[in-house]
């Protein structure tokens, strides 16, 4: 093993190139597996990758070894920041490279990345996790929805189309300190909606804690997190946000938790039916109430 294969500030490209001439054959053809296939890499487990590259669980562990990781899981961190490197201003100017200087092939470019990301949610595999996920929710005392940044706005979209529906949902979309208040209300018999992608952020780590201190278990929407969260969550709806390495897209997030509002609101059409017309009474004793005050010229 090579001085540079062992420097941390090196590229998995880097550790690659360093170290294919003194590995064998199969080790050689899988290190090329995880330039060629990053995603692919931080997404599968051993197993997966293995029968991917047509190679063994053993040797897919012992190149990772040979490049300089500790395991699997280093392995997978070092390809999370070769793919987010220059956060989200480097993910942007890689998209706008991809179009190749054709600002109109936006349209096409961004419907394509969601026509994949929906592709996903097409499986049976994804849709009977969805159903677990939905029973999860509606069986809950209370739902919590977490998601910080963009995926914030998410979460607080989709904690009031719940309640609209008479589900108690709380948003956890603060960041830092503030989410420590969204927490306290967490308890045993409620469940936690989590809208997360890697790397594993202080909020996502002790949303994790508490809800296990709590005995509440967390769904997981995302993909990149699975690999280092799949232990400490009960379900995984595993929706990509475009290429990991490219601007994040939220649509497919989106479709999915619409997917969800109206799935939660035929598990009991009567009383989603009741709590949207106690809503719509109360938003036309407002509307009555602004009417009365006119415009006045």
């Amino acid at each position: 093993m090579t001085d540079l294969v062992t420097t941390t500030e090196a590229t998995l490209d880097e550790r690659i190139e360093a170290a294919l001439p003194s590995m064998s054959p199969a080790e050689q053809k899988m290190a090329s597996f995880f330039r060629s296939q990053k995603e692919s890499v931080l997404l599968n487990s051993a197993a997966e990758i293995a029968e991917k590259a047509g190679t063994s669980d053993a040797t897919v562990v012992r190149t990772a070894r040979s490049l300089g990781f500790d395991g699997l899981l280093s392995l997978r961190e070092a390809i999370l920041a070769d793919l987010t490197g220059g956060g989200p201003e480097g993910r942007l100017k890689r998209t706008l490279e991809d179009l190749g200087g054709d600002p109109e092939g936006a349209l096409g470019h961004v419907m394509k990345a969601h026509r994949e990301s929906l592709d996903v949610m097409a499986s049976a595999e994804f849709s009977d996790a969805f159903k677990r996920v939905v029973d999860l929710m509606f069986s809950a005392r209370r739902r919590f929805i977490f998601g910080i940044g963009p995926s914030g706005s998410v979460a607080e979209y989709a904690a009031l189309q719940f309640n609209r529906l008479g589900l108690p949902t709380t948003a956890l979309s603060d960041s830092g300190i503030g989410l420590a208040d969204q927490l306290l209300g967490l308890g045993e018999g409620d469940v936690i909606l989590m809208i997360a992608y890697a790397p594993v952020y202080r909020e996502v780590t002790v949303v994790l804690d508490h809800a296990e201190a709590c005995a509440a278990p967390v769904a997981l929407i995302g993909d990149s997190l699975v690999p280092f969260v799949r232990k400490r969550v009960a379900e995984i709806l595993p929706v990509p946000r475009g290429r990991a390495d490219h601007l994040s897209l939220h649509a497919a997030t989106i479709v999915l938790i619409e997917a969800m509002i109206v799935a939660l609101a035929a598990k009991d059409r009567d009383a989603a039916l009741a709590s949207l017309a106690k809503f719509g009474a109360l938003r036309g004793a407002v509307d009555k109430l602004w009417l009365k005050r006119g415009v006045k010229k």
